[in-house]
């Protein structure tokens, strides 16, 4: 299973940055040509904020493609804490070709890295507790991949992909697959292999789908009272998420409830790109 999700994550980064170099240099790097084709540069990627590093891989195919000689020296590594100004990497190569991927490959690790400095925060929010920080499905489309992998470098724990690898059981299937009980029989005839959730939106549902043998409960929008409540009658039975309208302000009091996950759509939808910068030298 790991190997088949390095090859994928593998393949993402490949198709996601021929997308995007395709998408900026179209016909051609006009702009470029002003730069004498026998010249050879050097050049540095600062940040100029405190952050957490994210998308290594990605900015390394967009030189790799443009240019596979370009040499890239890494100062800091995924996952790690970096300080304002500090130096990230060091490259060297054609200067036009340097010019060319510039914009592609900052964009992809600036984007990364504030998904992934998002996620420390809101891990270290609720330090000391049981519970942890998940992803959702709420992603730019085309970059799920990129920005759950960017969750995990910020600490974080990665829901489901997308549709196929994970049941997620909300208000309109419990209503047309006819109430909770049905609905859970009915994921448990065709999900055998993978997990199952349902949300709920008040004790009594969670009291039925206990009832009816739920194992992951997602309790959407409880307040903190109704999250207490909501663990002191699960009593363990079934792990419990919390969902809806969390952020860093109230995040630590939801963990303080006992709950075993949080999750936060806000990682990968409100995103805060970082300021990096690569300057010649």
């Amino acid at each position: 299973m790991e190997r088949q999700l390095e090859l994928n994550l593998a393949s993402a980064i490949q198709q996601d940055v021929r997308k995007a170099l395709a998408e900026d240099i179209g016909t051609g790097d006009v702009t470029a040509r002003l730069v004498p084709a026998s010249e050879t540069a050097r050049a540095q990627v600062k940040t100029r904020v405190p952050a957490v590093l994210s998308g290594m891989a990605w900015f390394e195919e967009c030189f790799r493609q443009i240019d596979d000689e370009i040499e890239i020296h890494w100062r800091a590594n995924d996952g790690d804490r970096l300080s304002r100004e500090q130096l990230v990497c060091e490259l060297r190569g054609p200067a036009r070709n340097l010019l060319t991927g510039e914009r592609t490959s900052l964009n992809f690790l600036q984007t990364l890295s504030g998904v992934a400095t998002r996620t420390r925060a809101f891990v270290d929010a609720i330090a000391g507790t049981k519970a942890v920080i998940l992803d959702t499905r709420k992603t730019i489309p085309g970059l799920r991949m990129a920005l759950k992998y960017a969750v995990h470098c910020g600490g974080g724990t990665n829901h489901r992909m997308g549709l196929y690898d994970g049941i997620l059981i909300k208000e309109n299937h419990i209503a047309s697959a006819g109430g909770i009980a049905a609905v859970l029989l009915q994921a448990g005839k065709i999900a055998q292999h993978i997990p199952t959730e349902i949300e709920v939106e008040n004790i009594d549902q969670l009291n039925q789908a206990i009832t009816a043998g739920a194992k992951l409960i997602l309790l959407d929008n409880f307040d903190v009272d109704r999250l207490r409540e909501a663990v002191k009658a699960t009593a363990g039975r079934a792990l419990l998420e919390a969902s809806g309208g969390i952020n860093l302000e109230t995040v630590r009091a939801i963990a303080e409830t006992g709950v075993d996950r949080i999750s936060v759509g806000s990682l990968t939808k409100d995103i805060q790109a970082i300021d990096l910068s690569m300057r010649f030298f």
